[in-house]
């Protein structure tokens, strides 16, 4: 682990360590929930009491909101947005991975801050707010092997947070704590089909539902998913079809040798195609068949419950709540599921508006503005136009929200969303922030033609430096 990374988290573990009560603040996603999880674990075994509160965003607002000047504060997946705006008079530790405010921050204020970026490391890639808290974690235990245990929340809030997604594994200090939960028995990884759903879906659904890689002739097709893999000799088990974990490794050989075959004859992508087969990350402690098996599923459990207003649910979960949070959690996944669907389908039923340099679609309320951002991620993945970035917009109850999706492609080019997200939207009296290949907004209703304006020509700055 890097040295300085490790000597920082020591010190915000010495800060928390002075104290018997801590508030933890967090983020409302997959990363942000697990982040929470790893820090409560940490504190309970501890001996520190401690209350958790979860924000979708964090502004002046919000600080006025959660700020207590008698509780230290521990920030978890946010915080490095907002360091010269955090109250003084309280200890405060922030373990995020966010782009840093680099605005002047008053030398009275008790902040000790992990970021990945402080480092030289790539906080959109090599190490993800859950990782933060891991490590923070760390240091906090007894002895160099306390709370190791946890690294298997780590991954799927690096999972969740789709920091394999470049190099189709986790890398960097990702890698590092994906090696320790591997050696304390918590979490197997291998090379295996990428497809969402190995360990609960009926094996057609998965080529059915499958967005990341889109299957040209099978996605969105029941019946075509059922002939693919009838050709395939993957039949009927009973009445119930098997589960990509009940084939044998033969019949994940055929299928995996005709998914290329079929991507090669549609023409598609080396990208896309090289997607198909990408490194799984298993929860060694968690049974096998459900959500909390596979790392991606897990994420997407949490995402159904933070995204909704019932982050107490997915932190239960994280927890160990297995019976009745669980059931509440899986209740609202297919709540989430419909939603995505709907999503995807409002924006092909209504389209993408393509500008100089960026293309975008305006969800209004037909969007929830928590899961947006995750919509426009996979209809950036499914559009043929991968060439700009794409912007959605929808209604919250701060104003309008605005979530933005890169490539890695355009990130070699120079675009840096974080950075005009959070210029272009100061412009129109907002606040954005986020990492160079996602990020996100609130600008004020009203102001969206300005902002498109101002965003267009931001990125069409960032592109032509390296074109």
């Amino acid at each position: 682990m890097n040295q300085p990374l490790k000597d920082t988290a020591d010190s915000c573990a010495a800060v928390i360590k002075k104290h018997s009560e801590v508030r933890i603040v967090s983020h409302i996603d997959a990363d942000g929930l697990t982040a929470a999880a790893i820090m409560s674990r940490a504190l309970e075994r501890s001996g520190i009491e401690h209350s958790t509160t979860f924000v979708k965003q964090l502004d002046r607002g919000t600080l006025e909101r959660v700020a207590d000047l008698n509780v230290p504060t521990v920030f978890t997946d946010l915080g490095s947005g907002m360091l010269s705006e955090m109250p003084a008079g309280i200890d405060i530790v922030i373990a995020d991975h966010h782009q840093i405010d680099q605005r002047d921050v008053g030398c009275d204020l008790q902040v000790r801050h992990l970021n990945p970026h402080l480092f030289g490391i790539d906080g959109s890639t090599e190490l993800s707010g859950a990782g933060c808290a891991y490590i923070v974690a760390q240091s906090l235990g007894r002895d160099a092997g306390t709370n190791a245990d946890l690294a298997d929340l780590a991954i799927v809030g690096a999972v969740g947070d789709l920091q394999a997604r470049r190099s189709g594994k986790l890398v960097g200090c990702n890698r590092e704590i994906l090696k320790r939960g591997r050696d304390c028995g918590v979490i197997e990884y291998k090379k295996d089909l990428s497809l969402f759903g190995k360990q609960t879906r009926q094996v057609f659904r998965l080529l059915q539902y499958s967005s990341d890689p889109y299957l040209p002739g099978i996605t969105g097709n029941e019946s075509a998913s059922i002939e693919f893999l009838k050709r395939a000799g993957i039949n009927f088990r009973g009445e119930q079809w098997k589960r990509w974990i009940d084939l044998s490794e033969d019949e994940k050989q055929k299928v995996v040798s005709m998914l290329v075959q079929h991507c090669i004859t549609k023409k598609m992508s080396s990208y896309n195609i090289h997607r198909l087969i990408t490194e799984v990350y298993v929860l060694a402690r968690e049974q096998e068949g459900t959500e909390m098996r596979d790392a991606s599923e897990y994420a997407t459990l949490l995402n159904a419950t933070a995204r909704y207003g019932f982050a107490d649910v997915g932190l239960a979960v994280c927890i160990g709540d297995r019976e009745m949070e669980l059931t509440r959690a899986r209740e609202l996944l297919v709540n989430h599921r419909k939603n995505l669907v709907n999503g995807l389908k409002f924006v092909r039923e209504e389209g993408i508006t393509e500008l100089h340099h960026i293309q975008y679609f305006d969800a209004g309320s037909s969007i929830k503005d928590t899961i947006v951002g995750i919509v426009a991620g996979m209809s950036l993945t499914n559009t043929r136009n991968r060439k700009m970035p794409i912007f959605a917009f929808a209604e919250s109850d701060d104003g309008l929200k605005v979530s933005a999706r890169g490539t890695q492609g355009l990130i070699r080019q120079g675009l840096n969303l974080a950075d005009a997200l959070k210029a272009c939207a100061a412009k129109v009296e907002g606040m954005g922030g986020g990492h160079n290949i996602a990020a996100g907004a609130t600008i004020p209703m009203g102001a969206k033609d300005e902002f498109l304006e101002l965003i267009d020509a931001m990125v069409g700055e960032q592109l032509a430096v390296k074109a």
